[in-house]
């Protein structure tokens, strides 16, 4: 049974994708669950997690070689008995300007693993896998049918199981912000 909670979140997070396919007419989405290795895995807290997730997001405006044309994202954070705590992302990039989705992926996994874990890290890149329903990789706007296997891949962030109960202010669900309106000049999509 679905939460308040759970249909607020994908509502808001469908909303922020339509406003991102509003002003890109393609949308490259990368995925990647980060974790941490054996034995930190285990020690790892909330608040170490956060500050890495961070970190690795603040870190996109100043580290243009891996970012570049990078348009948002979305994390969840959850907690596993096998795998302790852990991130599942969404990235998202300009299609017109960056097309190397596995690479990208790669590249925003080594990144964390190297620089904002120190070597404590580790990463499983999703656009490795050539599952059809999947609904990452290049996302043209008129693609309805990627678009809802993207839609499906969002609900699994907005779950409640592994969910974290977050701390004072802390939100195990985190975004970028909503995009302004395209401007109203130039030719229209159709």
């Amino acid at each position: 049974m679905k939460t308040r909670r759970i249909i607020q979140r994908k509502n808001s997070n469908q909303i922020y994708l339509d406003a991102l396919q509003e002003k890109y007419s393609k949308i490259l989405v990368v995925r990647l669950d980060l974790s941490y290795k054996k034995p930190f895995s285990n020690e790892v807290t909330l608040e170490e997690a956060t500050k890495d997730l961070n970190r690795l997001l603040n870190n996109r405006r100043n580290n243009q070689t891996i970012f570049e044309h990078n348009i948002g994202y979305i994390v969840k954070k959850e907690f596993g008995l096998d795998r302790g705590l852990h991130l599942h992302a969404l990235f998202f990039f300009n299609g017109q300007e960056k097309q190397k989705d596995s690479f990208t992926a790669d590249q925003i996994g080594k990144y964390w693993n190297e620089k904002i874990t120190k070597d404590k890290g580790t990463y499983y890149n999703c656009n490795r896998n050539k599952y059809p329903e999947h609904g990452i990789g290049m996302l043209i706007h008129t693609d309805k049918q990627k678009r809802e296997y993207l839609d499906k891949a969002i609900s699994y962030l907005c779950k409640d199981e592994q969910y974290i109960k977050a701390k004072s202010k802390e939100r195990s669900v985190v975004r970028s912000t909503i995009p302004r309106n395209k401007s109203k000049y130039g030719r229209p999509r159709k």
